[in-house]
């Protein structure tokens, strides 16, 4: 059973599926907010996080991601067997990859799961419903205006088509949550299952 890396569009439904995988697979979630949110609050001098360019702070967080990653899956007869699903953003895997060599890792696919949620067939007004449908209390989403949150999503548009291509080139297994969202994530699980 091998570990996975979950990236993709904001608030396409990562966290979503990463409690799926806990509840239906007992993966731990390693959420990569919370992480750089920990960062931010304790190292401010370290530039990560969301007071920083994006860039720079994928850029300056690459090497801890790297080295979390190569312990937690070469260590991971101290784990007792459980694998984890990591899921957010913030990675810059040129930077990682060398440094997972060092774990004897030779490449993502061969050691990860990888799977990329993209909402490509949305538009910004789709989007923007999706949110106001999905969203609880607890996302950062929730509470902001019609404005707010659709200049958020306007922003976002440039940066997940980059990302799609990014995770392409590595060899993600893309799936659209454009539309039947749940669906489209309960059949992510199962198709888990199927290779376990």
């Amino acid at each position: 059973m091998k570990n996975i890396i979950l990236l993709g569009a904001a608030r396409a439904g990562k966290t979503t599926l990463a409690k799926k995988l806990n509840e239906e697979l007992n993966y731990s979630v390693v959420n990569i907010d919370d992480i750089v949110t920990a960062f931010e609050r304790s190292f401010p001098e370290l530039e990560i996080g969301n007071g920083n360019d994006y860039e720079k702070s994928k850029a300056n967080l690459a090497p801890f991601l790297a080295h979390y990653l190569g312990s937690l899956s070469y260590r991971s007869d101290c784990n007792n067997g459980i694998k984890f699903v990591i899921e957010g953003g913030y990675f810059d895997f040129e930077k990682i990859l060398p440094v997972l060599e060092k774990y004897e890792m030779k490449g993502l696919k061969d050691n990860f799961l990888l799977i990329g949620l993209f909402y490509n067939k949305k538009t910004v007004d789709g989007i923007y419903n999706d949110l106001r449908k999905y969203d609880k209390e607890d996302d950062w989403t929730y509470n902001l205006n019609e404005d707010e949150l659709r200049k958020f999503i306007q922003s976002c548009i440039g940066y997940t088509e980059k990302l799609y291509e990014e995770l392409k080139g590595y060899d993600f297994c893309i799936y659209d949550v454009s539309e039947e969202r749940e669906e489209i994530l309960n059949k992510i699980v199962n198709d888990i299952k199927s290779v376990l």
